[in-house]
Order: structure tokens, then sequence, then C-alpha cells
């Protein structure tokens, strides 16, 4: 790919717009400072088209090369319900949900979905060669790891020498990699769901307090698939937030250099 065809580098040919969206701040901030770990939900049900619409809304995440490498069950059968909550630890944040939502990443996607994606830059004639080369060449080459992770650890290799005279993406090289890679991404549509779910008036609990093995094998999970997190959704009991907020001083965080 020479660098007048490379996307991250160069605006592709396209004549896309979208228009400017008013947002209203002061909801945005309402949303996000009135997001808390429930641990305790009240037994009002919820309506199933909002738990649909805010799922739609997570899918709406940003994602690596726009690859979409997740799945969201929504847990609805009362049988798996039930074992969901005991494979939860019976922490009280799955016992009293009314609904659970098991998060899953997926390393073995991206090929399929890249597949996808072509086929619609294609059926749509994009006039992008940047992009059509990006997804034929430069996802296969950064993605591919090989039997066993083989080629990626020759990748690494190679990524040193050259990585000592240029700069160099360094990562995924590796199965952990992709791994880290699909879990980045998932994550960022769960704080999408959260916060979806907590604009329709519902709130919710991330989960990591699990037995991840048997989640997989009641959910038929694939072997390179992985459960991220499972997410309570109800409403809050009065005594379902169990202090106030504490973060530790931002200056920690927030470096400024």
């Amino acid at each position: 790919m020479s660098k007048t065809d490379n996307i991250l580098l160069n605006v592709p040919n396209h004549n896309h717009s979208e228009p400017e969206v008013k947002i209203d701040k002061d909801e945005f901030i309402k949303v996000v400072e009135s997001r808390r770990s429930v641990r305790v939900f009240k037994k009002d049900s919820i309506k199933e088209e909002h738990i649909k619409e805010c799922l739609e809304l997570a899918l709406l995440a940003p994602t690596s090369s726009n690859l979409q490498c997740w799945e969201f069950y929504w847990v609805r059968s009362k049988d798996k319900k039930e074992k969901l909550k005991t494979y939860c630890l019976s922490q009280l944040a799955a016992r009293t949900a009314q609904e659970l939502i098991v998060c899953v990443a997926r390393t073995d996607t991206w090929k399929q979905n890249k597949n996808k994606i072509l086929k619609y830059l294609q059926e749509n004639n994009s006039k992008s060669k940047s992009a059509l080369s990006y997804y034929q060449k430069i996802v296969p080459l950064v993605y591919t790891q090989g039997p066993f992770g083989i080629l990626g650890f020759m990748k690494r290799i190679l990524i040193f020498f050259i990585g000592m005279f240029k700069v160099v993406p360094r990562e995924p090289t590796s199965l952990s990699d992709m791994r880290v890679w699909a879990h980045k991404t998932t994550a960022l549509a769960c704080e999408n769901l959260m916060l979806a779910l907590r604009a329709y008036g519902y709130d919710s609990c991330p989960m990591e307090g699990m037995d991840s093995k048997k989640i997989g094998k009641m959910l038929r999970l694939t072997r390179k698939s992985e459960v991220c997190m499972v997410i309570g959704v109800g409403k809050r009991e009065k005594n379902g937030i169990y202090s106030k907020r504490f973060r530790l001083d931002s200056k920690d965080f927030i470096k400024i250099i």
C-alpha cells in the first residue's frame, strides 16, 4: 500500500458528511454521574423494547477497525437465568436483577466481520481504494496470528528489529494480545450499554465475580470466546447503593505533559 492509499495517513476519496447534532451537555453529565453500580434492584419489570434499544445503542461503541468483536447474550430463559445467578456467585446484584446480559469478547470473528465489511464496501460501490486496501491487506496482516500464534511470534521478532529504526505498531502480535484487543473493544460497548440503560431510567451492575467457564458452557461459547462481564439490570432499591461515590484524587490519574 502506497502512502497516498493509506487510510490512516490520508483522507480517503468519499462524499459522506453528517449534520452536526446539538447535545445537551448537562443531561449527559447527569446520565454519567447518576450511573452507579447498583447491588440491589427492585422487582419492577423492564420494558422489553427498552432493553432491545439499549443493546442496539451498545453496538454503536467505537471498535478497532470496525471489526465488532463482541456478542451480547440477553438471558431470558428462566432455567438459564437461575443458573447464571448461581454462576455469578449468587451475589445480590445477580439475584435481584430483573434482567441479566452476558457480554462476550470474540477473538475469532474478525475475519468473517472483515469479509462482511468488504462486501458492504463493494456492494455500495465504494470509490475509496484506501478503505478496500485496508481491509484486503492491512487487517489480515495485523490480526492473523497463525496456528499456536507462530505467525504472531515471527511478527514480534520482525517488529522488534524494525522498531529500532522506525515507528511501528507493536500489537497485536500474540494470542494474548488478541484477547486484550477483544476485551478492550467489548468493554467500550459495555459502557455504552450501561449509559444507555441509565438514560432510559434503569440501573446496572457490571459483574466480574463469576464462574466464566460454567457460563461459557451454558451459552455454548466457542473456545475463542471469553466472558468479559455480566451486567445486571433493573431499578435501584433505596439500599441498592452501598455508599457515597468515592474516587481517588484525579491528579493521580490525569497527567498533562
